[in-house]
């Protein structure tokens, strides 16, 4: 396991991240506790620290189960991350859920207390809500940094345009910025290099990839006709996916490895700080994915899987791109300008 530096941190974090989803059975398809803890044993000893949880997540039994395995281990070792922002309690109270101060404050204590532990090592912004105001936002996440219940936070599922400004509206009034974003992407699911990928690099937030295997599809299971959660009519599987999916398997016997390894060491090759979040429901298949780690795609592999998974980037990026465009900007000479 090799580390990579959390942004624009100091926070060492190991080139995998475990994702928790799937600590608890509440969901009807996670792991029972003792499995859990095989999952957890199995990151560790392979090197990894980096623990992702939520707040909602198994109706609050993962951060309990990750919080009892974290201490257990010795918490100096790990970098636990957890979210707030989705509504813990049953549907129908107002004030349960959203990115609002307020919420922000009960979801944190109410984390703290689940997962045991005096601090949070990274704390999320789980989705944006479209309502609480920017400036909020980022007072508060300042406010429970400086209070010692945070040490750095990052977002997720939120608008390029929106992170942009939050931290642009950190760095102006001295309040903590994000340091890395977190969003679904695979070779299925490429629509964030539109704005969300180009963003993160150049404000040099992490990349935290949700999903990377989209849900398994990219494990080639379906393709031999084995059942799971995604169900046919899943845009994860259909003709495009399916057409992905082969290459993602043929890429795979060609290095004599699993086509998940394949599919999450193309995630960790983007030419940026890219960190995938793995889940699993068994030890084995945590082990069996812990393999991208040893593995490399040559330049001929990562160039057929970018065209099979190709998207349109779409008005201004193609727009810009354009050869007339180029010529009336740079006269022609782009081809001879560094840069």
């Amino acid at each position: 396991m090799r580390y990579h530096l959390l942004g624009r941190s100091g926070l060492r974090v190991s080139e995998l991240c475990l994702g928790t989803m799937t600590f608890g059975e509440e969901w009807g398809w996670g792991a029972a506790p003792a499995e859990s803890r095989r999952i957890f044993d199995a990151f560790a000893d392979a090197g990894g620290n980096f623990i992702d949880t939520a707040n909602r997540y198994t109706e609050g039994s993962s951060e309990r189960l990750v919080g009892e395995f974290v201490r257990a281990a010795g918490r100096e070792r790990f970098v636990v991350a957890t979210k707030y922002s989705l509504r813990t309690g049953p549907a129908g109270q107002i004030l349960d859920g959203g990115n609002s101060r307020h919420n922000l404050m009960q979801s944190l204590d109410g984390s703290l207390q689940r997962l045991g532990l005096d601090h949070i090592d990274l704390l999320w912004l789980h989705a944006w809500d479209g309502l609480t105001p920017v400036a909020e936002v980022m007072r508060a996440l300042d406010d429970v940094v400086r209070a010692g219940k945070v040490r750095y936070i990052g977002i997720s599922d939120t608008p390029a345009w929106v992170v942009s400004q939050a931290n642009t509206l950190a760095e102006l009034r001295g309040w903590t910025p994000f340091v890395a974003l977190q969003v679904e992407y695979s070779l299925i699911q490429r629509t964030p290099e539109r704005d969300l990928l180009p963003m993160a690099a150049a404000l040099g937030l992490a990349l935290t990839p949700w999903a990377p295997l989209a849900g398994g599809a990219l494990t080639g299971k379906y393709l031999q006709g084995e059942t799971g959660r995604v169900p046919a009519h899943s845009t994860r599987r259909n003709d495009r996916a399916t057409a992905i999916v082969r290459e993602v398997v043929a890429v795979a016997d060609e290095l004599g490895c699993p086509p998940a390894q394949a599919a999450l060491r193309w995630t960790m090759q983007r030419g940026q700080t890219s960190i995938p979040i793995v889940g699993a429901r068994t030890a084995e298949q945590l082990l069996s994915s812990l393999g991208a780690t040893e593995l490399t795609l040559s330049a001929e592999h990562i160039a057929r899987l970018d065209a099979v998974s190709q998207i349109e980037l779409g008005f201004p990026h193609d727009f810009l791109r354009g050869d007339v465009v180029m010529d009336v900007l740079f006269g022609g000479l782009r081809g001879q300008l560094n840069g």
